[in-house]
């Protein structure tokens, strides 16, 4: 684990040990970031919201002029890239998927696991996005919004367990 010491983290935040924090980075309460993610906040900041997990394999960076922000309740899976968007609240981007420069995705939607939103794009919020180039398909259902909320929630349990079985 690596860090520096621009960062602001909260005390309630699991943070994995093989993960990789540097730059300007702030984390909201009850959020985790698990193994072998590298959030690196050295271009410009990275703001994370609360309740909020970066799964294994993430990154997180960010271009001059474009910070990265990560809103609460969103759910990253595993081996997710953002770089320099805004991730709004209520969020769930699958595995593998992309989010490049410049792009928003709004509050309530879901990413496919491997879709890549391209530079600047604007996911209206409730969106349901998939595919390469990443297109909105339709709104999203009753099951994926609760889908979206109990992703979150687990995760705020599961690094509760983590750091209560191993600390």
């Amino acid at each position: 684990m690596y860090f520096t010491d621009n960062l602001i983290i909260d005390t309630s935040v699991f943070i994995a040990p093989t993960s990789t924090l540097l730059g300007k980075v702030t984390i909201g309460k009850n959020s985790s970031i698990w193994f072998q993610s590298v959030l690196r906040g050295d271009v410009d900041e990275i703001i994370i919201g609360e309740n909020t997990n970066i799964q294994d394999g993430s990154i997180i960076h960010c271009v001059n002029g474009f910070p990265t922000k990560v809103g609460n309740n969103v759910s990253l899976g595993h081996g997710v890239i953002l770089h320099g968007c805004t991730i709004e609240d209520n969020v769930l981007i699958g595995m593998r998927a992309t989010v490049l420069t410049g792009a928003v995705i709004g509050k309530n939607s879901l990413i496919a696991a491997g879709a890549l939103v391209s530079e600047n794009m604007i996911i209206p919020p409730n969106s349901l996005v998939v595919g390469i180039p990443a297109k909105v398909k339709k709104e999203i259902s009753k099951y994926q919004f609760d889908l979206i909320e109990e992703t979150a929630k687990n995760y705020v349990k599961y690094a509760i367990e983590y750091i209560n079985r191993y600390k």
